[in-house]
């Protein structure tokens, strides 16, 4: 793999930052950030379904609409994912929190192999700590709900359920790469994914679930053993990501930090345009 952070084509628009090259490395510490950042995630946005849609739900009598419940849903949600992002932890490790994202950023070039595989193994290991402390918290009630596992919906089937993720996640991850390649609206891409994730809940969940996230849909699976169609959720957006990437090769732009919230005081050991520090 080349070692510079932009691709070809792009040296212009690059050479207007310093480039700070993704580390080699065991990075244990930003690893950490992860799998506590998507325990944080899968814990408190699987507790908005759990509140919104299991048994004996108390928000059901005030707002019966469902589809407002949807939306609701996904502002909690994407807001447990934004928060994180803002966070030090965030600040940190970058917040993908999402194999995904993470997956589309090393596409991009801002992190190394090792790292790829060390993100990814830890933000599945957080949705299933996530999730295990969902059932200690929540019992029968979020059993209810299949523990917020996503499935396909509206009589969909699997591969069409499949594209409506990858779509989505696409659209997604395109959104980051836009926000991320400014020094102006970087800071405003925690805020961007709030509102677009929650969108998708709102108007996508009665199709698949909207799920935009391997991990997310991992956790549920293997604590309440839904593993029907789970694959749809691991090829739609790992699917949407590369597809975000391609399209985005023909954009004259530059992504010039692999954090969704980056903050210059704080050490990085992805690749960046962006000052770090040292």
């Amino acid at each position: 793999m080349a070692e510079t952070l932009a691709p070809a084509g792009r040296a212009r628009c690059a050479t207007k930052h310093q480039q700070h090259q993704p580390q080699a490395g065991w990075h244990v510490a930003e690893w950490a950030c992860e799998f506590v950042g998507t325990t944080i995630l899968v814990l408190g946005g699987l507790s908005a379904v759990v509140l919104d849609f299991g048994a004996g739900s108390p928000v059901t009598p005030t707002l019966p609409s469902h589809g407002a419940r949807l939306l609701v849903t996904g502002l909690l949600f994407a807001g447990c994912g934004s928060l994180v992002a803002v966070s030090p932890l965030g600040r940190r490790s970058g917040a993908h929190l999402n194999p995904a994202v993470t997956l589309a950023f090393w596409c991009q070039r801002h992190l190394r192999l090792a790292d790829l595989g060390g993100y990814v193994v830890s933000q599945c290991l957080g949705a299933l700590a996530g999730t295990a402390v969902l059932r200690l918290s929540w019992g029968e009630r979020a059993a209810s709900v299949r523990f917020g596992a996503t499935l396909p919906g509206r009589d969909l089937g699997p591969w069409p359920a499949a594209g409506v993720e990858a779509l989505m996640t696409a659209a997604l991850v395109f959104t980051i790469f836009a926000f991320v390649s400014s020094a102006r609206t970087t800071r405003w891409t925690p805020l961007a994914v709030w509102i677009v994730i929650a969108v998708f809940v709102w108007q996508g969940a009665p199709y698949t679930g909207t799920s935009l996230n391997p991990a997310r849909s991992l956790g549920p699976a293997a604590v309440g053993g839904h593993w029907t169609d789970y694959w749809v959720y691991v090829v739609g957006p790992l699917g949407g990501a590369l597809s975000a990437v391609a399209l985005w090769a023909l954009v004259p732009r530059t992504t010039l930090t692999a954090k969704l919230f980056h903050d210059p005081s704080y050490r990085s050991v992805l690749g960046s345009a962006l000052p770090v520090r040292p």
